[in-house]
């Protein structure tokens, strides 16, 4: 089994009423439920306001996958909680960011940048397009799928070059988004998928939804040699 804790701030859920009919239970509980439907996949959620965020040492230890979607709250994530997360990755577990955690602190401590893209909310068609076919994260997945409706991200994206880049997404008005990225930071694997934004029902999309439970799929981590580090003998006799 594969652990996952999908994360999410959900406060955009306690304050907007739309919102709050598009994801009764919170965009964390409509990603969790869809999720729910691979059986080899053991799926908790958490929210910025339990306790330590949620993410407690002892909840990151259980955890092999963490999706992350945030977005207004990151003034009030606290600092020493991005560290234990942050070091936590590093350490193995995967991460699969989700839209606007582009710019949160938890992404931009990883990638080394600011995250800041073009933006515009207008409600547009999105076409999602495949770009490294064969890739495991596109399994089942076509050469191109459409969002009816989501918020524009645009280039130029502040982010490093991606060791990957699976998806690109193209908007009507002209603008594309490096949308699909993967990296790698220590031991963790990362996944960056850019739809998601929270005033559309972008999380009932199956091929989004499909493409999010093949990247935890791709970010979970496998058992790693010994690693060893500092001052070591010689494997052979020196001289």
């Amino acid at each position: 089994m594969i652990r996952v804790l999908v994360w999410n701030e959900n406060r955009h859920e306690q304050t907007n009423e739309h919102i709050r009919k598009l994801y009764p239970e919170g965009i964390h509980g409509a990603i969790a439920n869809a999720l729910r439907q691979d059986p080899a996949l053991d799926v908790t959620t958490a929210t910025q306001d339990d306790p330590e965020h949620g993410l407690t040492e002892a909840r990151l230890a259980a955890t092999d996958v963490l999706v992350y979607w945030c977005h207004i709250a990151q003034g009030e994530f606290s600092d020493a909680i991005v560290a234990r997360v942050h070091d936590r990755i590093l350490g193995g577990m995967g991460a699969v960011f989700l839209h606007s955690a582009c710019i949160g602190k938890l992404f931009t401590k990883l990638m080394g940048t600011t995250g800041m893209i073009k933006w515009r909310e207008a409600g547009e068609k999105s076409r999602v397009w495949t770009v490294a076919p064969g890739h495991r994260i596109v399994a089942g997945v076509p050469e191109h799928f459409e969002i009816a409706q989501e918020e524009m991200y645009g280039e130029h994206f502040d982010i490093p070059p991606p060791e990957e880049l699976v998806f690109i997404s193209w908007f009507p008005g002209g603008e594309v988004i490096r949308s699909g990225c993967c990296f790698t930071r220590g031991q963790g694997k990362i996944f960056y998928f850019q739809p998601g934004h929270e005033t559309y029902p972008v999380y009932t999309n199956e091929h989004v939804l499909r493409v999010i439970a093949n990247a935890v799929h791709w970010a979970a981590p496998v058992e790693p040699p010994m690693i060893l580090r500092g001052n070591v003998q010689p494997l052979e006799p020196l001289g």
